[in-house]
């Protein structure tokens, strides 16, 4: 497994904290002002970074594309797909200023592009990572041209087999990309929590000796929360402000409060996981002087006497001789006389030859 890898100034990989990403996607609605309120709440939640989508809606899809079902019943399905993507597309301008805005609310400014001149237009902010979503993992020439950024790249792999990832990996190389973080992702909007496939990221860590983290589209916390227990080092979730605006997206989403939860929960799992050391925890140590046992006299030994073991037995508090020791006093003698339910020490005791 690769060390950390530099996302700005913070270290993002194994034995790091788990760097989360909080997606807004395109729920700003193709409005400004709601895209800085989706900043404001991501950095009030304790995001690391906010990320939306750059493209340019005729590089992207033709106009008789049609919608996906999950579009369909989010949006209605009455206008093509390019006629709803067209109203969520931002302008260069506009990410420049939200880029800035994102700077002002001390959180990083992520996105993800979806054609050439998108990149071009990210490129321009100099990001300090660049994001491949699911759907271009067989993009080669989008591939490829992200990886002449030289950026740090998360891959998505949602919809993908092992070869695609393999191929999407070599293109983004091919590129000259440096650092790649895969990330384990079901698309589907929301996901059914049995579709999750979580131990993926085991799966993907092991074929591609890579950093793994997990794109989430399920419904609620659970998910992302297990998939950090099983080792993800980056968490992706959709967000919004309101589960009822209009959109394709919100009602896959989390609000900000729950945003807060799941960030919340993650940091307090990375405290549960610890180093991995299996050792007495400090709050043990006195607990062990309780609850443990040690070697004690169960009748009044007199002095002078070999002790046998029907003399002994195990009872707390574990501040005496160990019971392991057990073999070893049993056939020693009694340098005084030792008083029933007292610990045996080892100046009560003569070893003879």
């Amino acid at each position: 497994m690769t060390g950390s890898i530099l996302i700005g100034n913070r270290p993002v990989g194994e034995g790091k904290p788990c760097y989360i990403i909080a997606e807004a996607g395109v729920n700003h609605n193709g409005d400004v002002t709601l895209a800085k309120q989706l900043i404001k709440a991501a950095a009030a939640a304790g995001a690391d970074a906010v990320k939306f989508q750059t493209f340019v809606t005729g590089s992207v899809v033709t106009k008789d594309a049609e919608k996906a079902d999950y579009q369909k019943e989010t949006t209605g399905g009455e206008e093509s797909q390019y006629d709803m993507i067209r109203k969520l597309e931002l302008t260069p301008g506009n990410f420049r200023t939200l880029h800035r805005y994102a700077a002002r609310r001390h959180i990083t400014f992520l996105s993800t592009p979806a054609d050439l001149s998108s990149l071009e237009v990210l490129v321009g902010l100099d990001l300090p990572a660049m994001k491949v979503s699911s759907g271009e993992v067989t993009n080669a020439p989008l591939l490829k041209a992200i990886g002449k950024t030289g950026k740090p790249v998360f891959l998505s792999t949602g919809m993908s087999t092992l070869g695609e990832i393999e191929g999407a990996i070599r293109f983004l190389r091919e590129g000259g990309a440096g650092a790649i973080i895969l990330l384990h992702c079901v698309t589907s909007y929301p996901a059914a929590l049995g579709e999750a496939n979580l131990l993926a990221i085991r799966t993907l860590r092991c074929a591609f000796k890579l950093p793994v983290g997990y794109s989430d589209h399920t419904a609620g916390l659970l998910a992302p929360l297990a998939a950090r227990v099983l080792g993800a080092c980056v968490i992706e979730k959709h967000f919004t402000l309101n589960h009822d605006l209009p959109g394709p997206d919100h009602r896959a989403s989390l609000e900000p409060a729950e945003l807060a939860d799941m960030i919340r929960g993650i940091r307090d799992i990375e405290g549960a996981l610890g180093d991995g050391i299996k050792r007495p925890s400090p709050q043990e140590e006195s607990i062990r002087r309780v609850a443990r046992r040690s070697i004690v006299a169960c009748a009044d030994i007199p002095a002078g006497v070999r002790i046998k073991e029907g003399m002994l037995s195990l009872k707390r508090p574990g501040s005496g001789l160990d019971p392991a020791f057990l073999p070893w006093i049993v056939g020693a003698y009694s340098r005084k006389r030792i008083k029933k339910d007292t610990l045996i020490s080892l100046s009560d005791l003569d070893f003879r030859g």
